[in-house]
């Protein structure tokens, strides 16, 4: 027995060193992003991996610029020209040295090398990232290589910080995180433009009785079903239960709209919350949350790679990022982040849009009528104009005839009649991109939502959990849902919405 308990103290021990060896190994390792933020200091025996950016060899001395992702900057490593043989533009690396006080005047440290190891193939020559300006319809055929180019790999961290910011946000909020499924039995908006699921043996599960009739599809799921084109009607059964809820999912709709604004697979961020029955309250939660994040991105080193990408593209030309000045992408951030936001109804603002027309201040493709919506030229022109171009706008009560089933009547416009003809709901608007989120008070009451269904032909089958939540226990509420993407575009100052998703699906392209 005391054999035994020595052995066991020998294992422990022994285990106790490989935890420190491998923690101390693991200290050695920084990113490229930790050295150049180091303020001032030295560093000794450090491993850095990453990829190489470029390779300059002299007789005597060599020099690679080595980025890991972590900053649009590389940093400059030192070695040996024999050292650098081995390297080519795109290699994975792993380099070990000491970060020391540059010799040279355009950085003030580098890597002083003193051991290189390529760690997998790389063939340069046919390489499709080439060292040089790339545009960005070019870039979108290699889906799977473009995050490789810094401002690509700066976007994926605008992502990964905007959800951050947005989750914490909604947690100090008391909102619930949720998770709704990709595959519906419904369209939520009523448009038709759905994907519809089948499995991969439907072609070989089709009934044909006799030759010439129709073939029948064996369903997976008995009935059609089709992919989400919105959480919203399975985000207000869950808030009818703990009040408060969100969520941030996939979301596809097939729509043939090929424009910078459209995609075929985007993500939406959606919320709906109980008890109130004020429009107000659902736009003052949209307002808080944009205004939290941007605040959050103008103090981020993100939000300062940001300015410095968007200054260098300016004298470089560079067509990875937009058009937009530095200082505009600025004051959009700080024009969020203040969150002093104009509300003005859809009647105030297609007046706005026809007085100027009339006299000349601006000439549309289409007239703005009240009957006909807005379109994109009319959501530009009032975000320029009532927003000053800086900050966005909300246009709320939009005619009832324009919009979908489950938005409830405007409380403000009810007649004498007791009706309304106008919806409890809005569109948050931004320069270039045009809508941003729409919302609505949600109808709660059984015979309104029925009526409604009725009178824009909605077909109810599939949809009768839908109206159990009016049965059971109903409140009133509200909602929104957020265009991920696009809100990532305006933060970023990319106009093409396909530029900032990883692997872009729009019509007639799936290239990854």
């Amino acid at each position: 027995m005391r054999r035994w308990f020595c052995l066991q103290r020998r294992l422990r021990s022994l285990e106790a060193r490989r935890t420190f060896s491998s923690s101390a190994s693991l200290l050695t390792r920084v990113s490229v992003a930790q050295l150049l933020t180091k303020p001032g200091g030295e560093v000794n025996d450090v491993d850095v991996y990453g990829w190489v950016r470029n390779v300059r060899r002299q007789k005597k001395v060599a020099f690679v610029a080595l980025g890991d992702g972590s900053s649009l900057d590389p940093l400059q490593a030192v070695l040996k020209p024999d050292d650098a043989a081995q390297l080519s533009v795109g290699a994975a690396v792993r380099l070990t040295g000491s970060w020391q006080a540059s010799q040279g005047s355009k950085q003030s440290h580098e890597l002083q090398v003193t051991g290189v190891k390529a760690l997998g193939e790389n063939d340069p020559e046919h390489n499709p990232l080439q060292p040089k300006s790339q545009t960005p319809e070019y870039l979108r055929t290699i889906p799977h290589l473009r995050p490789r180019i810094p401002a690509n790999a700066l976007l994926l961290h605008l992502r990964s910080q905007v959800i951050a910011s947005i989750t914490s946000h909604f947690n100090k909020q008391g909102f619930v995180q949720c998770h709704t499924p990709t595959i519906t039995s419904s369209d939520c908006e009523g448009g038709g433009e759905v994907f519809t699921v089948s499995s991969n043996d439907s072609k070989d599960s089709v009934k044909e009785t006799k030759p010439g009739d129709n073939a029948e599809v064996e369903h997976f799921f008995r009935t059609p079903k089709y992919l989400t084109v919105s959480s919203q009607l399975h985000l207000e059964a869950l808030a009818l239960a703990v009040d408060k809820v969100w969520t941030l999912s996939p979301t596809f709709r097939a729509e043939k709209s090929d424009t910078p604004r459209h995609l075929a697979e985007f993500y939406m961020l959606e919320a709906e919350m109980c008890f109130t029955d004020d429009l107000n309250d659902i736009m003052d939660v949209v307002q808080k949350m944009l205004a939290a994040t941007a605040q959050d991105l103008l103090g981020s080193r993100t939000g300062e790679e940001l300015l410095k990408a968007r200054s260098s593209s300016e004298q470089t030309g560079d067509e990875t990022l937009s058009e937009i000045t530095t200082a505009t992408l600025r004051q959009r951030w700080v024009g969020m982040a203040e969150g002093n936001w104009p509300r003005i109804a859809y009647a105030e603002a297609i007046d706005h849009l026809q007085k100027a027309q009339q006299n000349g201040t601006v000439k549309f493709a289409f007239d703005p009528t009240y009957e006909n919506g807005l379109q994109a030229e009319h959501e530009r022109y009032l975000a320029t104009t009532i927003g000053r171009n800086t900050t966005p706008v909300f246009v709320t009560d939009y005619p009832i005839a324009q919009k979908p089933f489950y938005m409830s009547p405007s409380l403000s416009t009810i007649n004498t009649k007791g009706t309304s003809n106008t919806a409890a709901c809005f569109d948050l608007l931004v320069p270039d991109l045009c809508e941003l989120v729409g919302g609505s008070m949600r109808e709660h009451r059984l015979a309104e939502l029925q009526a409604t269904m009725k009178a824009k032909s909605v077909n109810g089958s599939g949809l009768e959990w839908y109206q159990d939540l009016r049965r059971y226990g109903s409140v009133p509420h509200g909602g929104f849902g957020l265009g991920f993407d696009r809100l990532l575009c305006y933060l970023s100052g990319v106009i093409n919405v396909r530029d900032i998703v990883a692997f872009p699906r729009w019509v007639g392209r799936c290239d990854a």
